[in-house]
């Protein structure tokens, strides 16, 4: 049953959606940086609208469809800067809601939940209330309404604030029915955790998607989490930080023979534009993270190794269908 999707720019079926990249970021900014020193990391907004536009029309004329912006809220996500880029591209995108923060919330004191005194929201309210609104009214008086809730964990694991954050977002999930994709830390099975308080406050888990999953080889720690009924998200193909590019590849590969192709989506997490990252540098230094990395070298090597047309097919256009298209019981 296809759904409608949100999308910059209106709404898409969710059966359109096409080939799809499920964890991309079009602008990656630091807002505290830039408003204290104005063009910080050379910063121009005219000339990052400009940049990210050309890659998006690269990305479209690549043959992909669809977009997933995965900048939350704490990567400076900012919708009317993310609109001028794709418009005239042709591409989907689709933005998220959540917040970007693996140790605490930035929030002011009185919402602090380590400390009661000044806790005068203990159930987290104001937080749902923020994500809900994104989902069903529309990001920064834009009207651009969010698709996805984010949620994230990190080698720190479950702080207190980020078991405050991910019950926030299954809350959210659970009255907009808005999807749930994650930032996790693979090596270190953080999406175990996840699964653990999302399926306490009550969401069926395979409305989820863990990201990241592709830095690590370990099979039963992947398998776990798709036995339980998640997604995963391959999606920082070509970045290779601590994990070599082909124990990825070969991991992929194994878990396509064992018949997990259908719970498996492919992407990047590579940006179009950031003050995070020098371009040059990135370029030099990793120079197989570009937003080509799943079409031009990814799917050969699965190929080559086994893995058929048809299940590439699923991991990189059905997956993403069927993952926006579900609906909660």
């Amino acid at each position: 049953m296809s759904r409608m999707v949100p999308i910059v720019g209106g709404e898409v079926a969710s059966d359109q959606l096409g080939r799809t990249l499920m964890h991309e970021h079009i602008f990656i900014r630091t807002p505290e940086l830039q408003e204290a020193w104005p063009g910080f990391m050379g910063w121009d907004d005219d000339a990052a609208i400009a940049s990210a536009h050309e890659k998006l029309k690269a990305i479209k004329a690549s043959g992909v469809d669809t977009i997933v912006d995965m900048t939350a809220p704490g990567l400076g996500r900012q919708v009317g800067r993310v609109a001028k880029a794709v418009e005239g591209t042709g591409l989907n995108v689709i933005v998220v809601t959540g917040y970007y923060t693996y140790t605490d919330l930035p929030f002011p004191m009185r919402y602090n939940g380590k400390d009661k005194l000044f806790n005068n929201d203990p159930d987290d309210s104001f937080l749902v209330d923020l994500f809900v609104r994104d989902v069903e009214e529309g990001i920064e008086g834009t009207g651009i309404r969010a698709g996805v809730v984010k949620c994230c964990t990190d080698e720190p694991g479950v702080t207190p604030d980020i078991d405050r954050l991910i019950r926030a977002v299954a809350k959210a999930h659970l009255r907009t029915d808005a999807p749930i994709m994650t930032h996790t830390h693979a090596k270190s099975r953080r999406g175990l955790d996840q699964q653990r308080i999302l399926k306490e406050e009550g969401v069926d888990l395979s409305r989820v998607l863990i990201g990241h999953s592709n830095e690590t080889s370990d099979v039963g720690y992947l398998t776990e989490m798709m036995d339980a009924g998640s997604y995963l998200g391959f999606d920082r193909c070509g970045l290779m930080v601590d994990h070599p590019l082909q124990d990825q590849q070969d991991t992929l590969v194994e878990l396509c023979k064992r018949g997990y192709a259908g719970q498996i989506v492919l992407s990047q997490d590579r940006h179009c534009y950031s003050d995070w990252f020098p371009e040059e540098g990135v370029r030099s230094m990793l120079p197989d993270w570009h937003h080509g990395f799943v079409q031009q070298s990814l799917i050969p090597g699965l190929l080559e190794n086994g893995v058929t047309q048809d299940q590439v097919d699923q991991m990189f256009i059905k997956n993403p269908i069927d993952f926006f298209s579900a609906a909660s019981a």
